[in-house]
């Protein structure tokens, strides 16, 4: 089956319109160099993350972070905190991206490396630094995790990570920084609402930028839901496999977003705000994706068109 000219599903829910505002996608530098203009591919004005991998230069991170504000895209860099050396190494990136890519936003993570390079090893530390304030950054992404983090509570328990959400709730409360939380990408609705009614009732009232991943081979998403660590959702991704009717249809969010659009439709006040997309089948398929779905959201509007 030729991918490209497959019709996506569409999603229809009267939710839909709200994940879709605004939806932002994610990116690496050596993915980014293979795109000859992002204005192609994306909606003006379409947030992009760019996603720090171990061992990247942060001079192509930030040559990306200029190229992507130069062709009109805000720019949110990742800061793994387990990758940076010390205090003094993240006052330079960040005076980098500043000052040589104008970028004023940023994800803070603690990164996936197992063990830390050097002082830091948590997004808290980095916050703590007050240098992201002291250097203009306006708003600070962090991560969420709707089904546990095993690097963090290997109990399988949620004690530490919610501990850190209850930290950063607090920051957020006390500071002028913008804020929101970006979860990684599942595949199953009520794993991401459940987790969301928790910790709003445990007095959270970041937004939460819920991730997806975009168009890919089934293959490609157990490959990166293994190694990234996604928990119960990859149930969802088993029991498709074991369908050999759809084993060779490109998978598409198609069911994952429906749950979360008619959750958002009967619960307006929730925190979920709005999609993040994992482009792991590629940047092209997740756009064309997404532009699908906007079509079929309230006023037939593409988000080309708005």
């Amino acid at each position: 089956m030729n991918f490209r000219s497959r019709a996506n599903r569409q999603v229809s829910s009267p939710g839909l319109g709200v994940l879709l505002e605004g939806w932002s996608i994610e990116v690496m530098p050596r993915t980014a160099a293979k795109v000859d203009d992002f204005r192609a591919l994306l909606p003006a004005g379409t947030r992009v993350y760019i996603a720090h991998i171990a061992g990247t230069p942060i001079e192509d991170m930030i040559a990306t972070a200029r190229r992507l504000q130069d062709e009109g895209f805000p720019v949110m860099p990742h800061f793994p905190a387990r990758s940076i050396p010390d205090a003094a190494t993240l006052e330079d990136w960040i005076k980098r991206y500043r000052n040589e890519a104008g970028v004023q936003e940023a994800l803070l993570l603690g990164g996936g490396q197992p063990e830390p390079a050097g002082s830091l090893d948590s997004s808290i530390q980095m916050m703590e630094t007050g240098l992201f304030d002291r250097y203009g950054f306006t708003r600070l992404h962090i991560a969420g995790h709707p089904e546990g983090n095993r690097d963090i509570d290997r109990d399988g328990s949620t004690r530490g990570v919610d501990q850190a959400l209850a930290w950063k709730q607090d920051f957020a409360s006390r500071t002028d920084a913008r804020m929101a939380i970006v979860t990684q990408f599942a595949f199953d609705a009520r794993s991401v609402t459940d987790w969301a009614e928790r910790i709003q009732r445990a007095g959270v009232t970041l937004p939460i930028h819920v991730g997806i991943a975009g168009p890919a081979k089934l293959q490609t998403l157990l490959k990166y839901a293994l190694a990234c660590g996604v928990g119960p959702s990859l149930k969802v991704l088993q029991k498709r496999a074991m369908d050999v009717t759809r084993l060779l249809v490109p998978y598409e969010p198609t069911e994952v977003v429906a749950g979360l659009a008619d959750y958002k439709a009967n619960n307006p006040d929730s925190l979920i705000e709005q999609l993040h997309i994992f482009p792991l089948g590629g940047i092209k398929e997740a756009g064309d994706w997404a532009d699908s779905q906007g079509n079929a959201a309230p006023g037939g509007l593409s988000r080309k068109e708005l």
